[in-house]
């Protein structure tokens, strides 16, 4: 097929309207999108959740950085900076309200001690945290809440995301993994 357009696809023929972007396709993540890796909000089976299955898997498997008594730490698979951290509840729970006391604290600390980490680690300049509560406010998986820690650098934002729409991580996950579970108090490196 001849695209007449410079590239860009006529909306007739490759259904659609031209935007510009270029795509990297990742067929893989499709189990997020609308595989077993992403649990309703409520769902009462916890086999298929990433965030129920990663604790029962020893810790440099898992990505998990740090374990406590209601929460643990651990990297996210699809990183948005390099030391991009998630704080769960063990327990499966779809919202940000329903946490327990218990496990609304330890999150917090969980939370406030990756911060530190994440300075002392990689000297980050600043951290994104956030939590996306419901798949209209941009829950990746709906049944797991889970707490963001995104590590920022002044200059992390090169052309690469503006022109390639495409980000670089300079890390391997299993790296990283080992290097912030070094830094964090009290907690062995080697799991």
């Amino acid at each position: 097929m001849t695209v007449p357009d410079g590239g860009q696809g006529d909306p007739d023929v490759l259904g659609g309207e031209p935007d510009g972007l270029e795509r990297l396709w990742t067929p893989h993540r499709m189990t997020y999108v609308d595989g077993p890796a992403r649990p309703v909000a409520g769902a009462s089976d916890t086999k298929d959740c990433p965030f129920c299955v990663i604790p029962g898997l020893e810790d440099a498997q898992g990505l998990v950085v740090a374990r406590g008594e209601t929460a643990y730490v651990v990297l996210n698979r699809y990183p948005y900076n390099t030391g991009h951290l998630l704080v769960c509840p063990y327990r499966h729970v779809g919202d940000y309200a329903d946490l327990a006391r218990d496990e609304l604290v330890e999150t917090a600390e969980l939370t406030q001690t990756a911060v530190r980490v994440l300075r002392g680690a990689y000297g980050a300049d600043g951290v994104n945290l956030g939590m996306n509560l419901g798949a209209v406010a941009g829950a990746g998986i709906t049944g797991h809440v889970h707490q963001h820690a995104v590590p920022r650098w002044a200059g992390d934002s090169n052309f690469l995301p503006i022109v390639a729409r495409t980000k670089a991580l300079p890390e391997l996950l299993g790296a990283t993994r080992e290097r912030l579970a070094a830094a964090w108090p009290g907690a062995a490196s080697d799991g």
